[in-house]
C-alpha cells in the first residue's frame, strides 16, 4: 500500500494529559527507588563497600547501553508506545523481584536487565512527545517538553520523603512494592496515549535511513556530561559541605536543596516559553555560563545564607540544562528523536558516574574544593558547548547550493 503523509493535526492540551500522567508515574518510581538503593543494599542485603560500588556502577552502565539500543530501535519504528509498555512491564517485574530477593548476584542480574530496560522509559517518553509535537505542526514543542520535564522535577520533590515514610512503615518490601505499582500504572497509562500519526512507507521507493549525527552533537554531548557532572558533584557535596564548613545540619541542607527545587520548577516553564522563539543553543550556553558563577559563589561562601542565596543561580542552571536541554538535543537530530533524547539522558548518567569518584577526592582535600573541581568541569563544558554553535551559512553559499 502506498503511504501518503498525513496532514498536521492541531494540538489539544488534553491530548498530552496521559503522557503527563505517565511522566509522573515514572518520575515517582525513580524518586522512590534511587535515593534508598544503597541503604537497602548495605542494610537488608549486607553488601560490603567494594561490591556496593560495583553494583552502583554496573546499574547505570547497563542502563546506558540498553537505553542506547532501544533509542536506535525506536527511530526505526512508527509507534513508540509498544516500547514504553515493554519498559513499564520490565520495571514492574524487576521491582517486584526486589521485594523478595536478598541475594546480591540475583539482584545484580535483575538490575542490569529488567531495571536497565525500564530506564529507557524516560528518554522514550520525551521522544514520543517530540514525535507528537512534530506531527501536530505546533511551534510550542519546547514548552511542552519543558512542561513534561517539570513534572519529573515535581515527582522528585515528593518522592524521597514518601520513600522515607514507606521504609519506616513497611520496610523495603513496601518501598519496592510501591515502585512496582508505579511502573504498572505507567504501563496502563500508555494505553491511553494518542496515536501521534505516522507516514506510511511507499514500497516503490527505497527506504531512507536517518543521516549521521551532526557535528554539533559531538561537542554538545561531552559538554553536557561535564556540566551535569559538575552539578551532580555539587549536589552530592552540599550536605557534607554545609556540615563541615558551615556548621549546619541535615535540616539545613534539606531546606537549601528544597529551595533550589522550588525555584527550578517555575524557571523551567518560563524557559520553555522562551525557547519557542529564542535560540535554544544560546539558552543552554547561558545556563553553562551561569554554572561558572554558581560554583564560584559556592567556593567563596562564608555562611549558610550565602549558600542558600547561591541556589538561585543553580536553579537557572538546572532549568536551562535539564529543561531546555532535551529540546535542544532533539533539534540537533530532528530525524532521530529516540537517539537524540537517549543521548541527552545518558549524559546525565555519565555525569553522575564522574561525580562519584571526585567526591571521594574532595573528602580528602576538603569539601570546598569539590566546587573548585565543579568549576573546572563546568568551564570545560561551556567551552565545548560554545564550539557546538551551529555554523552560519552565507547567502552566497546558500544561493549556490540552491
Amino acid at each position: 500500500m502506498t503511504g501518503v503523509a498525513e496532514s498536521p493535526v492541531p494540538v489539544r492540551p488534553r491530548s498530552f494529559v496521559p503522557l503527563g500522567a505517565t511522566c509522573v508515574a515514572v518520575g515517582v518510581a525513580n524518586a522512590l527507588a534511587v535515593p534508598f538503593l544503597s541503604v537497602f543494599l548495605t542494610g537488608d542485603v549486607g553488601v560490603q563497600p567494594v561490591p556496593l560500588g560495583a553494583f552502583l556502577l554496573a546499574t547505570p552502565v547497563a542502563g546506558v547501553v540498553v537505553s542506547t539500543v532501544i533509542g536506535r530501535l525506536s527511530d526505526t519504528r512508527t509507534d513508540r508506545r509498544l516500547l514504553l509498555r515493554v519498559g513499564g512491564v520490565a520495571g514492574a517485574i524487576g521491582y517486584s523481584l526486589y521485594v523478595f530477593l536478598r541475594d546480591y548476584w540475583a539482584l545484580l542480574a535483575v538490575s542490569t536487565t529488567l531495571v536497565a530496560v525500564a530506564s529507557a522509559l524516560i528518554p522514550q517518553m520525551f521522544a514520543f512527545a517530540r514525535h507528537a509535537v512534530l506531527r501536530s505542526g505546533t511551534t510550542k514543542g519546547p514548552l511542552i517538553i519543558s512542561g513534561l520535564r517539570t513534572l519529573i522535577s515535581v515527582s522528585w520533590v515528593a518522592g524521597p520523603p514518601l520513600a522515607a515514610l514507606l521504609v519506616a512503615v513497611s520496610g523495603f518490601r513496601g518501598l519496592f512494592g510501591a515502585v512496582a505499582v508505579c511502573y504498572a500504572l505507567a504501563t496502563v497509562l500508555t494505553f491511553r496515549l494518542p496515536d501521534p500519526g505516522t507516514v506510511a512507507h511507499d514500497p516503490t521507493k527505497p527506504r531512507v535511513r536517518p543521516g549521521p549525527l551532526p557535528r554539533q552533537v559531538w561537542f554538545a554531548a561531552p559538554a553536557f556530561v561535564l556540566i551535569q557532572g559538575a552539578g551532580s558533584l555539587g549536589v552530592m557535596t552540599l550536605p557534607l559541605f554545609v556540615a563541615a564548613d558551615h556548621g549546619g545540619g541535615p535540616a539545613d541542607a534539606g531546606l537549601i536543596l528544597g529551595l533550589c527545587a522550588a525555584l527550578e520548577i517555575p524557571l523551567m516553564i518560563w524557559l520553555g516559553v522562551l525557547a519557542i522563539k529564542a535560540d535554544q543553543h544560546l539558552l543552554v550556553l547561558t545556563g553553562a555560563v551561569v554554572a561558572l558563577g554558581y560554583h564560584t559563589a559556592m567556593y567563596l561562601t562564608g555562611s549558610l545564607w550565602q549558600v542558600a542565596a547561591a541556589q538561585v543561580l543553580n536553579a537557572v542552571v538546572i532549568a536551562s540544562v535539564a529543561g531546555v536541554g532535551i529540546s535542544y538535543f532533539q533539534s540537533l537530530a530532528p530525524d532521530r528523536p529516540g537517539t537524540a533524547t537517549t543521548l541527552y539522558t545518558n549524559t546525565t548518567v555519565a555525569g553522575s558516574m564522574i561525580a562519584g569518584p571526585l567526591l571521594g577526592v574532595a573528602a580528602k582535600l576538603g569539601y570546598r574544593d569539590s566546587y573548585l573541581m565543579s568549576l573546572v568541569m563546568a568551564g570545560l563544558g561551556a567551552f565545548l558547548l560554545a564550539l557546538a554553535r551551529p555554523r552560519r551559512v552565507s547567502p552566497v553559499r546558500s544561493a549556490a547550493g540552491a
